[in-house]
């Protein structure tokens, strides 16, 4: 059985044939599917899909992409949100920083997701985060707001060993996807050389397919095509990492499976 801790699957991207990839994916041993949110337009529909699918569980953010001209006002209604109904939701995010896009809004992304530091560290719910092009400065913000008391996942890990080991010194874990199948990305090499024992797998659904759909919409059944290049890389058999990478979603996530 494998947990994919990042999937957008409440996107209309899956409009079409929600009942089928789901049933796909199960069929591929995915047991759980973990939803960040995206923005204030997106809760509902995710937010139905867990009702219609208990084993997809939400989660309340505010994606940095998304954090623009009203991000003050975004962040009072996601806490909010998180205050109405706390046992609703299993984690904070998708927040971060992304200095890939746009930089006009630096400074809002940097409110946000402090912001998101802090009602992951009252609600005592994991956080995740996106550091596109901006690692070291997500690294340096958990760093500062770090006492203990703060866990999660750094989402589509891409950096270097040195990276990734402070990550996992933080306390936090490493999200793996398709891009680790990407034959000149180079994370296959860093990966490899990180500890099992500190990384989650997700897809991104429905973005960064792995090979062999890469181009194509990713779905939750791909996943296995991220664990056995995983399995490859450290040399382990698939099964060792369906049984480490879904112990740590257990133990980011435990208030969802304890329930």
């Amino acid at each position: 059985m494998f947990i994919d801790t990042h999937a957008h699957i409440y996107l209309k991207d899956f409009d079409d044939d929600l009942d089928l990839m789901l049933e796909n994916s199960q069929n591929q041993g995915i047991s759980h599917i973990f939803m960040p949110n995206i923005d204030l337009s997106t809760v509902e529909q995710m937010n139905v899909l867990q009702n219609r699918y208990p084993f997809c569980h939400s989660m309340i953010g505010l994606h940095p992409c998304h954090a623009q001209e009203n991000t003050r006002g975004d962040i009072k209604s996601i806490e909010k949100i998180l205050s109405d109904a706390p046992d609703l939701y299993a984690g904070i995010g998708e927040t971060g920083i992304d200095f890939y896009w746009d930089r006009n809004f630096d400074e809002a992304q940097v409110f946000a997701f402090e912001a998101q530091i802090d009602m992951a560290i009252h609600s005592q719910k994991p956080i995740i985060i996106h550091s596109r092009d901006s690692l070291d400065t997500t690294i340096g913000i958990i760093k500062k707001h770090q006492k203990g008391n703060l866990t999660g996942i750094f989402h589509c890990f891409n950096g270097t060993l040195s990276q990734g080991n402070e990550i996992i010194d933080l306390g936090f874990y490493l999200g793996i996807g398709g891009v680790i199948t990407y034959k000149n990305a180079g994370v296959d090499k860093v990966v490899s050389e990180l500890p099992l024992t500190s990384m989650v797998l997700e897809t991104d659904a429905p973005y960064l397919s792995p090979v062999p759909y890469r181009g194509k919409r990713n779905e939750c059944s791909y996943l296995i095509h991220t664990a056995e290049k995983l399995s490859e890389l450290k040399n382990v058999t698939l099964e060792i990492i369906s049984l480490i990478t879904s112990r740590n979603a257990k133990d980011i996530f435990k208030n969802s499976f304890n329930q």
